[in-house]
């Protein structure tokens, strides 16, 4: 936590959108040993060490194209531009993999509020929500990376993935 509010040039909103999903991941877990489910069980597992593990490497890829963007301008141009160019887009492809995994968090969930333990639907809705709004933070980055970028593709893999999530949970009768 200190970390995400510091002063420092250090990754801040992609680390804490995986963090986010991760926690919400194992609050679909707990829905799932509730409803004795041990194959939600174990993807929630799974999803929640994805999305933990994400949170570092999206430091790790802020980092880069943090020190990226400070190299100057000088008559190696073209190489300075494409390395920046590799580093924005790594700086994009965590993000992206963060809003999938936070996405793939959301449809578990919504699973479990309509068929796991009632007791536990509250927390389930509660995942998916938290779930969808990582997704959709992400996505966010995914377009702020690449927005002078030619990865459009990869803008739009993104959307998709946090309006899917949006999706899911809105469908959710709360």
């Amino acid at each position: 936590m200190d970390a995400l509010s510091s002063r420092e040039e250090s990754a801040a909103s992609g680390s804490a959108s995986a963090v986010v999903g991760a926690i919400s991941a194992a609050v679909a877990a707990k829905a799932a040993r509730f409803a004795d489910d041990a194959g939600l069980l174990a993807q929630a597992e799974a999803l929640s060490a994805r999305l933990t593990a994400l949170a570092l490497e999206d430091a790790e890829a802020f980092a880069a194209a943090t020190r990226a963007l400070e190299v100057p301008r000088d008559g190696a141009s073209e190489r300075r531009d494409f390395r920046l160019g590799q580093a924005l887009v790594r700086a994009a492809a965590v993000p992206l993999a963060i809003a999938e995994a936070s996405a793939d968090v959301t449809f578990l969930a919504v699973e479990l509020a309509r068929s796991g333990d009632p007791n536990l639907r509250p927390d389930a809705v509660a995942a998916s929500i938290l779930a969808a709004a990582a997704a959709q933070a992400a996505a966010h980055l995914v377009q702020i990376n690449l927005a002078a970028g030619t990865e459009v593709a990869l803008v739009e893999q993104a959307l998709r993935a946090a309006s899917a999530a949006s999706d899911a949970v809105r469908e959710l009768s709360v």
